[in-house]
C-alpha cells in the first residue's frame, strides 16, 4: 500500500507540474503503452544488443585473421628486403656478444640456408651484419647451428671458423643446453617425460608426393595378441630423444617446455606430433602424415583464437628457442654463457587468447 501511495503521489506531482487536470485525456497526448507493447520493446532491445555483440565478435575474428595474414605477408616481404635492412633488424635483436660469438634473436620466416623459392636467407646477410657490429674490415660471421625457417629465438654465430667448429662440436657432444617453448594442440599424457624414438626421413605417396621425417620405433605391437616385440633398427634412422614438461594447459591446448637431447632434423615437431599426439600449433606439415593440408583445429581452439577453420592455414608455427647455455673452453660452471630470449609478439598474443600462463624465463 505504501508503494502504491508513493507511486500515486509521484503521478500527481507530474500532473500538477505539467498543468494538466487529472483524469482528463487531451487529444494530443498518447495513451500509456500496454504491457504487451512494453514486452515487445524489451525484446526488440535484446535483439538489437545481440546483433551488436555478434557484429563485435565478427569484427574481432576479422582482426585476428588480418593479423595472421599480415604475418604471412611479412614473412614474404622479409625475404625480399635488401640485406642491409635485414642485417640492421638482426643487429637490433642481438642478445649477447663477446670476442668469439654473437647470439641473435632469429625472426620468424627467415630460412637459414638458401634453396628453391628462397630469395633471402640468413647466410646472405652475415657479412653485412659483421660489418655493422665490428667495422668495415670485419670477417663474415659463421653459423654454429641451425633453426627451421618458422622457428624463432636464440641462434649462435661465431666470429671466426675455428670458434664455429668448437661450438659445433659442443652441440654434437650434447654439452649445449637448449630449451624451447611450444604451444601444442591437446594435453600430453603424462604431463612430463622423455620421448626416445628414432627418426627417419621417408617419402610420402599422396596426391602430392613429398618427403617427411617420421618415427622409426625399435618396438612394435603385435596385431594378433597385442604383445610388444623388438624389431631391427632401420638403417637410415637417427637416434632422437626429447625431454618435455607441461608448463600450462587449457581445455584444448598446452604450453610445453622442450629440451632436445639430440639434434635430428625436425625432431621436436615429429616427436610432439607423432610421439605424443600433440602437434605444435601452426605446424601444418606434421599435423597429417599422408597429405599436405592446413592443420585441423579443435572447435574450442578456433573459438578462443577467433578464427574459422578456413583461415587456419595462415597460423604461424608456435615454436620458440627461448634459452641456451653454452660452456666456455675451461668447462667451469661459473663461466657458462646463459642466454634467454622472449617469445615474439604473435606467440605471446596466442598464449593470452588460449588462456595459457607464461612463466618467467629467468625462473625456468
Amino acid at each position: 500500500m505504501a508503494a502504491q501511495r508513493a507511486l500515486g503521489e509521484c503521478a500527481w506531482g507530474f500532473v500538477l507540474r505539467s498543468g494538466c487536470r487529472p483524469f482528463c485525456h487531451s487529444q494530443g497526448r498518447a495513451a500509456p503503452p500496454s504491457a504487451q507493447e512494453v514486452v515487445e520493446k524489451i525484446r526488440a532491445q535484446k535483439r538489437e544488443q545481440q546483433k551488436k555483440e555478434e557484429a563485435e565478435e565478427e569484427t574481432a575474428k576479422d582482426t585476428v585473421s588480418r593479423r595472421v595474414q599480415e604475418l604471412a605477408r611479412l614473412t614474404g616481404r622479409l625475404q625480399q628486403v635488401h640485406p642491409n635492412v635485414l642485417a640492421k633488424a638482426l643487429k637490433q635483436g642481438v642478445l649477447y656478444q663477446d670476442k668469439k660469438i654473437v647470439v641473435i634473436n632469429k625472426p620468424y620466416g627467415i630460412p637459414v640456408h638458401g634453396g628453391p623459392k628462397v630469395n633471402r636467407c640468413l647466410i646472405d646477410v652475415l657479412p653485412v651484419l659483421a660489418k655493422m657490429l665490428d667495422g668495415m674490415k670485419a670477417e663474415p660471421l659463421h653459423l654454429c647451428h641451425r633453426l627451421d625457417k618458422e622457428t624463432t629465438g636464440v641462434m649462435v654465430l661465431a666470429r671466426d671458423q675455428d670458434t664455429a667448429h668448437q661450438i659445433q662440436e659442443l652441440f654434437k657432444a650434447r654439452k649445449v643446453e637448449k630449451k624451447y617453448w611450444a604451444i601444442c594442440i591437446g594435453n600430453p599424457e603424462p604431463a612430463e617425460g622423455l620421448i626416445d624414438i628414432p627418426i627417419v626421413e621417408k617419402e610420402v605417396e599422396s596426391h602430392q608426393s613429398h618427403f617427411k621425417m617420421t618415427l622409426a620405433p625399435n618396438y612394435r605391437v603385435s596385431l594378433e595378441d597385442g604383445n610388444i616385440f623388438k624389431v631391427r633398427r632401420h638403417r637410415d634412422a637417427h637416434l632422437a630423444a626429447t625431454r618435455y614438461q607441461t608448463l600450462s594447459s587449457s581445455s584444448s591446448c598446452s604450453l610445453l617446455e622442450l629440451q632436445p637431447v639430440t639434434g635430428v632434423k625436425h625432431q621436436l615437431r615429429v616427436h610432439l606430433a607423432y610421439g605424443l599426439g600433440c602437434p605444435i600449433l601452426g605446424d601444418h606439415k606434421y599435423s597429417h602424415w599422408n597429405k599436405l593440408a592446413p592443420q585441423k583445429l579443435p572447435e574450442g581452439t578456433l573459438k578462443r583464437l577467433g578464427l574459422k577453420q578456413t583461415k587456419a592455414r595462415h597460423l604461424p608455427l608456435c615454436l620458440h628457442a627461448c634459452q641456451l647455455i653454452i660452456p666456455k673452453s675451461d668447462g667451469s660452471e661459473e663461466n657458462k654463457i646463459h642466454v634467454v630470449c622472449k617469445p615474439p609478439a604473435f606467440f605471446t598474443r596466442t598464449l593470452k587468447r588460449l588462456k595459457l600462463e607464461r612463466p618467467e624465463l629467468g625462473k625456468m
